[in-house]
């Protein structure tokens, strides 16, 4: 799994943004700053908190300069329904086909509920040239990022 200062792998994939589009990382680096943030499922209850609070402190990252996105493996029409129920402003990135997960190593199972290669709750933030300037993974699902620590590392780039 990438971790600070690797280079991101670079990946393409849908984007939920009310319609779907395509995200390629590569071409969005002039947003950078980017947020990326890995979680394991849409409509479920600590996903849906973490999306709401980087929904409720979008402004802080916008005013340091940061594109935030959320990346699952629910396809682009789930997601977009997830985008709605919630009300959030930024896009989604879909990995429905598991691409991002697994060349990232961010894959877990639920083995309890029998749900297998899902993301694990993880945060990124990739800088201007390409570079994982932080990262944060969970092993946990039920563990939330820091928010005070990822909007830290936007602001420090």
């Amino acid at each position: 799994m990438p971790t600070t200062g690797d280079e991101a792998p670079d990946f393409s994939a849908p984007l939920a943004n009310g319609d779907v589009e395509s995200f390629t990382l590569s071409e969005r680096l002039d947003e950078a700053p980017l947020v990326l943030a890995f979680f394991p499922g849409a409509f479920t209850s600590v996903c849906s908190h973490e999306m709401n609070t980087f929904q409720e402190r979008l402004g802080e990252f916008e005013d340091a300069g940061a594109a935030v996105y959320g990346v699952s493996v629910d396809t682009p029409f789930s997601q977009n329904a997830f985008r709605d129920e919630l009300a959030l402003s930024f896009d989604l990135i879909s990995d429905s086909n598991r691409d991002v997960v697994e060349e990232w190593n961010l894959t877990m199972d639920f083995e309890e509920l029998g749900v297998d290669n899902v993301a694990k709750r993880s945060v990124f933030v990739v800088d201007s040239d390409g570079e994982i300037a932080y990262d944060w993974v969970s092993d946990d699902p039920g563990v939330e990022p820091d928010y005070d620590e990822v909007l830290d590392a936007v602001r420090s780039e």
